[in-house]
């Protein structure tokens, strides 16, 4: 340690001795050493010098930029100010960036350089022209004098022209300033990195390639690689690149949780809750990955093992407790458990979730029966528009359920006279006048909602599916799903609608493929009494049985799911 100590305070007092670049010519206006302050190497200045650089090598940017500029205004000595406006335009405070620059102009009044720095640096961040000329300028002096740091200050690029407002001029000086250290993959990554500020995919992709054809495997090009891919929305390339490394290299907990993190975005629940638990495996107590297992476990229909996670995840302190306490009060709402439920949404205290909390607690009430209770427990102000929305939807939700539809559409009426262009209101009206078979007001509100808001899925799905499923206008009511369909493709109660159209048709072969994935992807109640009527109706009778044993023992008091096996025998 004192051999370590001893050849920083070398290096610094070498530094002290030549200045950070060297001493420049008097003709060209810089400070000749003569005219440079007399600095004493005092404790406390070296002191100052190793906190700084300490700072800077283990990537506290921010930090060795202020102990600088405390430096530079404490010996006001201009080698020192400009190094502190280079670390601080690194660290992309452009504000310190400019004081250290104002200071620089102050302690070397004939410094050229000093002057075109701060005038480049005058206008960013403060709506006026940046001096891009000046900046480049500077950042190219900073590459060539980075002493074993240039593969750091290559990569510190595009951090340190994040602010720079014109992404196109940004991305050509991290092009021009690269030109020199192509043989770095360093160079390539700022390169790419550039592109994607512009949304050049396929440039970004060439310059990681690059990269990786310089360093084969290297861990930051790989997933730099993946996140482009995956923001292509190349899903499958991007998993199996991911495939690949952690073959390669399956020690790598950046790759695995990469890839984890990729079979989610692919809907591999399965496979991404094996590989979730994997990573929990290496690091037990990790409330994140807890959190992401018990999520997945959800996913899969496994609950149980998602209480044993989320329980182990709030023990470890997971950053957002109330989400979790969310997700156990619903599992135990789910189990029947509504007291236990209601426990865990009592503890909830965050704004942000103390309304869902309220409401979840109101459904727990409703479904013992207490209806009035759970209605009271919504009749409460609302300081926010939205959630005095969800309150009052929840409430009609409530009547629904309790065999009062009527009684909830006049509460959504009473509330579309205040707001007759609330697509939420109109589209939840829509629904309560199908359970009282006003099939005219239905199309009358969904077809609102479509002029309001023609991308909204689920009212093109609701429309087609209530069209199909009484079978009128079933060439319009495919057509509706299918467009329902292509803006949400996964999910499963669109597929349902899809398939059941589809039967609707004629086509049973084509309503088990949507029928038998959306059955997959969500065991719903309704979707089972589709795809088993569809089972039964091509001589699948086991499947259909067994499909129907499955939803019946779910799901004993629905009411589509009894009355389709009566209608076809089913005992």
């Amino acid at each position: 340690m004192k051999t370590q100590f001893a050849r920083l305070a070398r290096s610094i007092c070498l530094a002290f001795a030549l200045g950070a670049g060297g001493a420049a010519s008097a003709a060209s206006g810089e400070a000749t050493e003569s005219s440079l302050p007399a600095q004493e190497l005092t404790p406390s200045t070296l002191y100052h010098f190793l906190l700084a650089e300490i700072a800077g090598a283990r990537g506290q940017i921010g930090l060795s930029a202020q102990l600088y500029l405390d430096l530079a205004r404490s010996t006001r000595d201009p080698r020192i100010a400009r190094r502190a406006t280079e670390i601080a335009m690194y660290s992309r405070n452009l504000g310190m960036a400019r004081t250290a620059a104002q200071t620089w102009s102050e302690v070397a009044p004939d410094s050229e350089e000093a002057r075109r720095v701060l005038t480049g640096l005058s206008g960013a961040g403060r709506g006026e022209d940046i001096n891009l000329e000046a900046i480049q300028f500077q950042l190219a002096r900073v590459l060539a004098q980075s002493n074993g740091r240039l593969a750091q200050n290559l990569l510190g690029l595009g951090h340190a022209l994040a602010q720079v407002p014109d992404k196109q001029a940004s991305r050509a000086i991290i092009n021009r300033l690269t030109e020199p250290y192509l043989d770095f993959p360093e160079a390539h990554i700022a390169r790419a990195q550039a592109a994607q500020t512009v949304d050049d995919r396929m440039g970004a992709l060439a310059a990681v390639d690059r990269a990786l054809a310089l360093r084969t495997g290297w861990e930051p090009a790989v997933l730099l690689k993946v996140q482009i891919l995956q923001q292509a929305g190349a899903t499958a390339e991007a998993l199996r690149q991911l495939e690949a490394e952690t073959a390669r290299n399956p020690a790598s907990r950046a790759l695995r949780l990469a890839k984890a993190r990729a079979l989610v975005s692919a809907q591999r629940f399965a496979e991404a809750r094996t590989a979730f638990a994997q990573l929990l495996e290496a690091a037990p107590g990790d409330p994140e990955l807890l959190y992401a297992v018990g999520l997945l476990s959800l996913q899969v229909n496994a609950p149980a093992e998602a209480e044993i996670h989320f329980v182990r995840a709030l023990a470890a302190g997971h950053p957002q407790a109330d989400l979790v306490r969310l997700h156990l009060g619903q599992i135990a709402a789910d189990r029947g458990e509504g007291e236990s439920a209601r426990k865990w949404f009592a503890e909830i205290t965050s704004a942000e979730l103390r309304p869902e909390a309220n409401v979840r607690s109101a459904f727990s009430l409703a479904r013992e029966g207490r209806v009035n209770e759970a209605r009271t427990l919504l009749q409460r102000d609302a300081d926010d528009e939205d959630v005095e929305r969800r309150y009052l939807l929840a409430d009609a939700q409530i009547l629904r359920d309790a065999g009062r539809p009527a009684d909830a559409l006049a509460l959504i009426d009473a509330a579309l006279r205040e707001a007759p262009d609330d697509t939420s209101l109109l589209y939840e009206s829509a629904m309560l006048a199908e359970r009282i078979d006003r099939l005219d007001l239905l199309e009358i509100r969904l077809r609102r909602v479509l002029e309001l808001q023609p991308d909204h899925a689920h009212a093109l799905n609701a429309l087609g599916y209530s069209l199909a499923d009484r079978k009128l206008r079933l060439e319009e009511a495919e057509m509706l799903i299918a467009r329902a369909h292509a803006l949400e493709p996964a999910d499963p109660f669109i597929l349902d609608s899809l398939g059941w159209v589809r039967f609707r048709r004629g086509d049973a072969t084509g309503a088990l493929a949507h029928l038998e994935r959306a059955y997959a992807m969500r065991k719903d109640a309704e979707i089972a009494a589709h795809l088993g009527e569809v089972l039964w109706s091509v001589e699948r009778r086991d499947e259909a049985r067994r499909i129907f044993a499955e939803a019946l023992a779910a799901h004993p008091d629905n009411s589509l799911l009894k009355d389709t096996t009566q209608r076809l025998g089913i005992q």
